[in-house]
């Protein structure tokens, strides 16, 4: 296998603390969700704004193939569920992307997602480990 690319990010303070790429173009503080600091995120909003882009560019690559030209939009939502019956933590993520395509129906739409999630980084490495839904809108 070739690699094509790889990236490093380095934090401290796990969800308290801060991440940043070794060359500091990248920097962010980072607070547990549903904290209201401005100037902060999250693993959760990190893994999504990375998701949401990788697949919107997988599903870029089979609109072109498919013959749509219509400009996409993806949401995805990541949640966190708390499975612990226990103190010890036990949570475990879920994904719900969400997409649109311009000039597309909504069946269209669905298929051209569901070729997408085939294609797509983000969903092959999360494949059998977490429960992704799709829908289009």
């Amino acid at each position: 296998m070739k690699k094509v690319y790889a990236t490093k990010m380095i934090n401290t303070g796990g969800r308290t603390g801060e991440v940043h790429s070794p060359d500091h173009a990248f920097t962010m503080n980072i607070l547990p969700p549903g904290s209201k600091e401005k100037g902060a995120t999250n693993p959760e909003q990190l893994f999504a704004a990375g998701y949401s882009a990788c697949f919107n560019s997988a599903l870029s690559y089979i609109k072109e193939q498919a013959g749509f030209t219509g400009e996409s939009t993806i949401e995805v939502t990541v949640s966190l569920y708390n499975l612990s019956q226990s103190e010890l933590p036990d949570v475990q993520l879920g994904v719900e992307i969400a997409g649109h395509i311009d000039g597309a129906t909504n069946e269209e739409t669905m298929e051209l997602l569901q070729e997408a999630h085939k294609v797509c980084p983000y969903s092959r490495a999360t494949k059998g480990n977490i429960a992704v839904t799709i829908n289009a809108y």
